[in-house]
């Protein structure tokens, strides 16, 4: 639990945390914070004007960070068995560095229990991308992410059961109802 209230204290001080999410071992950071979002591609060395996506703990996190949300939406993410990323058309009360260059956001809803404690412990979404350096393969495991990566992050949450996982599926929402599937 002191782990947990380290990394918080971290992302509420605009610090960027490595965590094995519901997924993947990602990188996060307060999603109302550009300089923390701004960190993270430094880090990652990733070029400008690449989105991020938004983990969230419970449902109605969406209206947070979403302007309008599709009612489609809510069947869809409350169906997914699996992990499942969902870009939505506007997002809101985010800088616009998080943002796709279209005004979309990713949000995915994590159900994975020790992913979960974090997060509903940080009280709002988080920003979240890959812990790797651009263009290099998504960590599964600790033990493959880049060390200039944990070298530059300010704390690495690890937990207990750390099983890896593999990246979600993502689909698109139009505000029609329409949606594309992106990756499956």
């Amino acid at each position: 639990m002191q782990d947990i209230l380290e990394a918080i204290n971290t992302i509420k001080n605009g610090g960027v945390v490595a965590h094995l999410t519901d997924t993947i071992w990602g990188l996060a950071a307060d999603p109302r914070n550009e300089s923390a979002a701004e960190k993270i591609q430094l880090i990652k060395k990733r070029p400008e004007g690449k989105s991020f996506i938004v983990l969230i703990s419970e449902i109605g996190q969406l209206y947070d960070y979403v302007e309008k949300i599709p009612e489609i939406a809510w069947d869809i993410v409350d169906m997914a068995e699996e992990p499942l990323t969902v870009i939505y058309p506007k997002g809101k009360n985010l800088p616009k560095n998080v943002l796709a260059e279209d005004g979309s956001i990713g949000i995915r809803l994590v159900k994975n229990k020790e992913c979960l404690k974090f997060l509903s412990k940080c009280k709002h979404g988080l920003i979240s991308t890959s812990a790797n350096l651009s263009g290099e393969a998504s960590p599964l495991k600790y033990n493959q992410i880049n060390p200039s990566i944990l070298n530059e992050v300010d704390y690495i949450l690890t937990t207990e059961h750390q099983t890896p996982q593999k990246a979600s599926k993502i689909i698109k929402l139009g505000l029609d109802g329409s949606f594309k599937l992106i990756r499956g």
